[in-house]
């Protein structure tokens, strides 16, 4: 077959895993060529699309025209908008549904959407017929730089968020920013808490970028887009399956943040939303228990700030909700506390000397504005 060269203008940003390799390709109008792309991965088989409510009316037909035109056979499979999605339930019904269609071990799954769509395809891969290949193609801010990179998977349960799943790698990731123009304001903005996070614990230049943008303009540079996706390949590559901890310092501002998260209905906030709310938590922790500054705290909670992100918790969401839900978190393993910190812009490192009596009077002071 002849090779379909990738255009001279796309960054890519090569996730070198061993064998579990691939590329993240982006770009403004890659969608349109998806199915080419897809094709020079070496994907064979029948592709089962995985979409929602919000992306299927602006996505769905493009995508799927453009793999049949290639050739493939396609399905497709919309689950609701929202983070209620990421369920078990949405597991099964989806796996029965892709062998109703005729799908086997030799089918691959196509993630299109935002971070919940990910989280949910992934997992579905990684379990139907024991594993099958899948393509994630992001369509948010959130996912475009963070959650469609690194492999990992999963479901929330009413004990918590995420906490089942699997690390189970795409073959591919298509990140289009033009599909950032369909998303209202509260969405895309929200995915902002996730490049402020990067730019916090490993690229302090970056804040120069951030703060250059509107927020009501939604057409990111695509190189910022690759320089988010750059660092999170980095992180993933040095510890893909958090064994050495180094991958742990993406967790900042989700320690916290997951907890407030998992306090309230899903849905209640995004998640980038109760990611800012962790992260001022995490802020206030590192000028208390490490070396940052108060000036560069400011810095980071006026760009959370533009970004029109909740910096303060709402009286009704108890302490001891929060505290309980952080507790049945996967970040903690046999109890003990690990808390990202930093030492001061683009410096992360994970503490050993955070007190849960120190988390409580963080979440404490978030409840002051």
């Amino acid at each position: 077959m002849e090779k379909i060269p990738y255009p001279l203008h796309m960054a890519t940003v090569h996730v070198n895993l061993g064998i579990r390799s691939y590329d993240v390709l982006c770009d403004y109008g890659l969608l349109q060529s998806a199915a080419k792309l897809i094709r020079e991965a070496g994907l064979r088989g029948k592709a089962a699309i995985i979409t929602d409510s919000n992306v299927a009316p602006h996505y769905l037909a493009t995508v799927t025209s453009q793999l049949e035109s290639e050739g493939y056979s396609t399905s497709s499979h919309t689950v609701a908008a929202g983070e209620a999605s990421k369920s078990l339930t949405n597991v099964e019904t989806l796996c029965r549904e892709m062998t109703r269609k005729g799908h086997d071990r030799s089918s691959y799954v196509i993630a299109l959407g935002g971070g919940v769509v990910g989280d949910l395809a992934g997992f579905v891969a990684s379990v139907f017929y024991r594993g099958v290949p899948f393509v994630q193609i992001p369509t948010t801010i959130v996912s475009l730089v963070d959650s469609s990179v690194g492999g990992k998977t999963g479901v929330n349960i009413a004990e918590g968020k995420n906490l089942v799943g699997a690390f189970h790698q795409p073959q591919l990731v298509i990140a289009d920013p033009a599909t950032l123009t369909t998303l209202p304001g509260r969405e895309y903005r929200e995915g902002y808490a996730e490049a402020i996070k990067h730019a916090a614990i490993r690229d302090a230049a970056m804040f120069e970028s951030l703060e250059s943008l509107s927020p009501l303009d939604h057409a990111p540079p695509a190189e910022l887009i690759a320089r988010n996706i750059a660092i999170k390949a980095r992180v993933v590559e040095e510890d893909e399956q958090e064994t050495s901890g180094t991958r742990a310092l993406l967790n900042f501002g989700h320690t916290i943040g997951h907890g407030i998260e998992a306090s309230v209905p899903y849905g209640t906030f995004l998640h980038g939303e109760a990611i800012s709310l962790g992260i001022r938590a995490a802020l206030i922790l590192s000028e208390e228990c490490s070396s940052l500054s108060n000036q560069d705290s400011r810095r980071v909670l006026d760009l959370l700030k533009t970004y029109q992100l909740p910096l303060t918790l709402d009286n009704e969401i108890e302490t001891a909700t929060v505290l309980e839900k952080m507790k049945r978190d996967k970040k903690f393993s046999s109890g003990t506390i690990k808390f990202v910190l930093l030492s001061k812009l683009g410096s992360a490192f994970v503490s050993k000397d955070v007190t849960w009596e120190s988390i409580e009077s963080a979440i404490e002071a978030l409840r002051v504005n």
